[in-house]
């Protein structure tokens, strides 16, 4: 049970992306390797759930890999989306546990940053709307921005996810002051989404390296790694990557908790006032 008034200690989950394991499989045909062959042993591993992002221009995960997942996975899917009005009726049909909604362009070769929710109007409203309707639980994923975090609160999401992408290039480029500025933004606004009643989710270029930062905030109850865990399989197997970051993961969170608990007997200074959910 969440509970936003105390340190009281929350799970910590990891969701696998297994979208460049379709990428592999796409870029000679035919059916090897299976995405959902992939799911299976990460599962096995300890992943908690599955990521998968159905594109507009399907250069990885197919509308056969969704439905094959839907269908077989032990574990909650996550679909990764656009807010189109295709890809609302594809998450009608299969009904997973959640959808993220992303931004989306054809020329990335990723996702880039966070969607404009505040921009995103009644279009976003609409798709928001039809997926809660249908029992589908709604994640934005976002830059981690007290009004974009607002604006989330305000369209009526589950759960936002704290795009992690900058923070994970900083590491890469080795400055060490500006990686502490963008590991304190993220670790307030998950303080802040965590306040206003949503759940908080992290990812996007997480590693080994990287990973301990995020998963210390205590607020962050999951998070989602692809691409640095595929690469990894080929040198260890995906089963030994995935059960590497779920050690890693939690080793961070425990000695979070401890300091938690330290500070618990230490006065601290009042947090800022965050939105607060209607209740209707």
């Amino acid at each position: 049970m969440r509970n936003n008034k105390n340190n009281t200690t929350r799970e910590l989950r990891l969701g696998i992306n297994i979208d460049h394991v379709a990428t592999i499989r796409n870029a000679r045909g035919g059916l090897h390797p299976d995405p959902l062959r992939a799911a299976h042993l990460a599962i096995a591993a300890g992943a908690d759930g599955v990521t998968a992002h159905l594109r507009e221009d399907r250069r990885h995960i197919s509308d056969s890999d969704i439905a094959r997942l839907k269908r077989e996975l032990t574990r909650p899917l996550n679909l990764e989306m656009a807010a189109t009005d295709e890809m609302l009726a594809i998450a009608v049909k299969h009904v997973p546990n959640a959808c993220c909604l992303v931004p989306e362009r054809r020329q990335e070769r990723t996702t880039e940053g966070g969607l404009d929710v505040a921009g995103g109007g009644r279009r976003l409203k609409r798709v928001v709307s039809a997926l809660k309707d249908a029992g589908i639980r709604v994640s934005l994923f976002i830059e981690p921005d007290p009004a974009t975090i607002e604006a989330s609160v305000a369209l009526g999401a589950d759960i936002v996810e704290l795009h992690t992408g900058r923070y994970c290039d900083l590491a890469l480029e080795g400055r060490p002051k500006s990686i502490a500025e963008e590991v304190k933004r993220l670790a307030q606004a998950a303080k802040f989404a965590d306040a206003a009643g949503l759940e908080v989710h992290a990812g996007h270029g997480l590693t080994y390296n990287t990973v301990a930062a995020v998963a210390a905030m205590p607020q962050i109850v999951e998070l989602n790694i692809g691409h640095f865990l595929i690469g990894e399989a080929i040198f260890g197997g995906l089963g030994q990557a995935v059960s590497h970051m779920g050690k890693l993961m939690r080793e961070a969170r425990a000695a979070s908790d401890e300091a938690l608990a330290e500070s618990a007997f230490k006065p601290s200074k009042a947090s800022p006032a965050a939105p607060k959910r209607s209740r209707v």
